[in-house]
């Protein structure tokens, strides 16, 4: 597959995720994914999604950085996002946080069969340092590009 493919492919997946179609996720995911290792299928992603998004309602996936080297894609997502309760074992509680994740994709017949994330925690770990005035508020943020 061509590397400009590939590319549309994995902005349409990321299209998919930011208009949380879930049924439309298989046109992306194989049915035998892996995420960091351990398979969890196609059912496993879609349900991994579905509870990042209920702890996150205002979770936007933004491509920072996106390379494709076909069949593999690497990108750089950033966040700006108000997760509800803890996240990540941090004690976000409805703080408005910014963070990236570095995630790697193995693509099989054009579906995404590996993925390997890392997400920026300490990133967020120094935003929960901060004094509440220093973040920008849930009701107050202005997101970029809306």
């Amino acid at each position: 597959m061509a590397e400009q493919a590939l590319a549309a492919i994995y902005r349409d997946y990321i299209a998919c995720l930011n208009a949380r179609d879930w049924p439309g996720l298989g046109r992306f995911v194989a049915d035998d994914a892996r995420h960091n290792g351990r398979p969890i299928g196609l059912a496993g992603y879609c349900a991994m999604l579905e509870r990042d998004v209920e702890a996150i309602p205002d979770l936007r996936f933004d491509i920072a950085l996106l390379i494709c080297e076909p069949p593999h894609v690497a990108s750089r997502l950033a966040f700006h996002c108000t997760p509800k309760s803890a996240f990540l074992e941090l004690p976000v509680n409805g703080r408005t946080v910014r963070f990236s994740e570095n995630v790697f994709y193995a693509f099989r017949i054009g579906k995404i069969a590996e993925v390997w994330s890392v997400i920026d925690k300490p990133a967020i770990e120094a935003q929960l340092r901060e004094p509440m005035g220093d973040l920008v508020s849930p009701s107050s943020a202005a997101r970029p590009g809306r």
